[in-house]
């Protein structure tokens, strides 16, 4: 009986030792495993961008535009005159690097900013465009220079998020006086009720939402310090801490500043022009950077990033990539924070591929020349 007792007691020892061998070994595994991995923590999470799994990053609002005939013919005399809006002046980067006839409807956005948030001011181009209008390809110049001309005004202005370019028409009006044709050309809303984003549908939302957006800006600039590399620091901490990635790209105003300041969810293109927002305001130099992201698992998607200079050198700044959704929930550490912030070409050119082209078929505009090498302070 002692024996059948001692043989019990021996098998139960004998098993619990095995159990404990099996838990010992595969802790072993499970560190090997993440040894192996290198402990790059990358792996721990997906870059916002491809939660989706839709490569749709950037509005695709601004569209080749619609132009609107309205011959008027045997007229004596056109109350248009040419207006160039040559008073205006305007010194932002992408309207550098525009043609003049596209400037000049720059330049007509930028003069009537103020009456452009009631939806339905008509913008007058005068007869400006009358001698390319005059050739034989002279609508298809025209929607070129004004397709440049809205690309170029609606990135350099974050401001402007209440507008909807696809609201917008071309409308070429012709007179005709002693056999020669003159082209009135203005920019409304045609047939729609006006050219605003259906969230702010009257001049009274449109105050409404900046008066939000300047709220919010008012509390993140009081921390200002007026040291360019701690100013910009303060502006990416606060969209990293303070904005949730939109996976599911169905809320509405997700790729402009309400969406990123007010709503605190928005997509890349959000963080983005937010974060030009705010430079701007600060009077720190910051260009909106669309193109092609290569995320930890290797997959290309559309993005939105920006250059900022610091001391007379330029560097990139991705706020979305140093806010990455983490599996399983939890909040990024110190080295996913600030691993794409004031980046050199080196670094940043690994994963990121600039586009200068915003549109189909568009301009292609160029971008700062970034410093190889990363921001030291």
């Amino acid at each position: 009986m002692k024996e059948e007792l001692k043989d019990k007691i021996t098998s139960v020892v004998l098993f619990l030792v095995i159990i404990g061998i099996f838990a010992v070994i595969t802790v072993f595994v499970m560190i090997a495993i993440q040894e192996l991995k290198g402990g790059n923590e990358e792996l721990a999470f997906v870059e916002s961008e491809n939660i989706s799994g839709n490569n749709k990053t950037v509005d695709d609002d601004i569209q080749t535009p619609q132009i609107v005939e309205n011959p008027i013919n045997k007229i004596e005399s056109s109350n248009s005159n040419t207006n160039n809006y040559s008073n205006v002046e305007v010194d932002k980067y992408f309207y550098n690097q525009l043609d003049e006839e596209s400037r000049i409807i720059y330049r007509a956005f930028e003069s009537n900013k103020e009456k452009m948030k009631t939806g339905t001011y008509q913008i007058e181009l005068g007869t400006s465009f009358s001698d390319v209008l005059s050739q034989s390809n002279g609508q298809e110049k025209l929607g070129e220079y004004y397709q440049s001309a809205i690309e170029a005004y609606t990135y350099d202005n974050a401001e402007v998020f209440y507008l909807s370019p696809k609201k917008m028409f071309l409308n070429i009006e012709t007179t005709t006086k002693d056999g020669n044709e003159t082209y009135n050309v203005y920019i409304n809303s045609g047939n729609e009720a006006n050219y605003l984003a259906d969230e702010f549908n009257s001049e009274e939302k449109v105050n409404q939402a900046i008066a939000q957006i300047e709220s919010v800006k008012n509390q993140i600039l009081q921390n200002k310090t007026g040291n360019t590399y701690e100013d910009i620091k303060m502006v990416h901490d606060y969209l990293v801490d303070n904005i949730d990635y939109d996976s599911s790209l169905s809320k509405s105003n997700i790729y402009n500043i309400y969406g990123a300041l007010v709503n605190k969810e928005c997509v890349c293109e959000g963080y983005a022009r937010a974060l030009k927002y705010l430079l701007d305001e600060l009077n720190i130099s910051c260009v909106l950077v669309i193109g092609t992201g290569r995320n930890s698992q290797g997959q290309t998607e559309n993005h939105a990033w920006n250059y900022v200079q610091v001391n007379g050198s330029w560097y990139a700044v991705d706020a979305t990539w140093d806010d990455p959704v983490i599996i399983g929930g939890g909040n990024a550490g110190t080295d996913e924070k600030y691993k794409y912030f004031l980046v050199g070409s080196d670094e940043i050119n690994q994963d990121h591929s600039p586009s200068g082209q915003f549109t189909e078929g568009g301009k292609t505009f160029h971008y700062p020349n970034l410093s190889s090498s990363s921001y030291s302070n």
